[in-house]
């Protein structure tokens, strides 16, 4: 749970009266996309207020009989699926800034340079951001937003979306807890056993190329053996 310092507040106005709920600003975008998240995910309190500000909490009987409802998390979900973002100057400024990097994070990990077929550094993919004037929103999660600011991105730098293949050697003494690892970064789409060592087929966004290797690398103190054996 979000700590309240960090909190925005949704605020839904019915039958002449203000509900007001503090919710973790990412989590709550992905709620009201659609997305599957706890609602103890999305709550920084477990009160809804008439005024957040002043700590006026509204009565629990009163809210189930107002929304016509037999808990309380329906008229948690009814507050935050129909109320608005309520947020200051700052908590705008700072929450449009976290989802720009969110953007170029996801952009950075997934997408290659064609030519090299290696990822663009982050810094590389803010700056071509920021020449492109890609429109970010807070309205919408930074996984709405990523094709849009993509394709903003094709006239200045050469990239794409690619996947990778990869060819994963284990021996017997890392084998334990390297899978586990290998689900961290994609999906392990065949494993197989041979003389003691274990052999899994991984697919993994291209632009964590780099970073996959050296955390295996590491992990097995250079043992591990990697191919790549498919393009996207």
């Amino acid at each position: 749970m979000v700590s309240l310092d960090d909190a925005i507040i949704i605020r839904l106005k019915t039958h002449g009266e203000n509900y007001e709920v503090y919710v973790d600003p990412d989590k709550v975008l992905e709620f009201k996309s659609g997305d599957d998240v706890e609602l103890s995910e999305v709550l920084a309190a477990d009160h809804v207020f008439k005024d957040a500000k002043a700590g006026d909490k509204a009565s629990e009987e009163h809210l189930m009989e107002l929304f016509k409802v037999d808990d309380m998390e329906s008229v948690f979900k009814e507050i935050i699926s129909k109320g608005d973002l309520h947020l200051t100057t700052e908590q705008k400024k700072h929450m449009m800034e976290d989802r720009r990097k969110q953007v170029a994070s996801i952009i950075s990990m997934n997408a290659v340079n064609p030519q090299t077929g290696k990822p663009h550094p982050l810094q590389r993919i803010m700056s071509a951001m920021e020449e492109a004037r890609a429109e970010i929103t807070i309205s919408k999660s930074a996984n709405e937003q990523v094709e849009k600011v993509l394709k903003a991105l094709k006239p200045l730098i050469p990239i794409k979306f690619e996947k990778l293949e990869v060819a994963v050697k284990i021996p017997p003494e890392y084998s334990g807890k390297m899978y586990n690892v290998l689900r961290e970064f994609g999906e392990v789409k065949k494993e197989d056993w041979v003389g003691g060592e274990q052999f899994c087929l991984v697919e993994i966004p291209a632009g964590m190329q780099d970073e996959f290797y050296s955390r295996l690398n590491s992990m097995t103190h250079g043992e591990v053996k990697t191919k790549v054996v498919k393009h996207d």
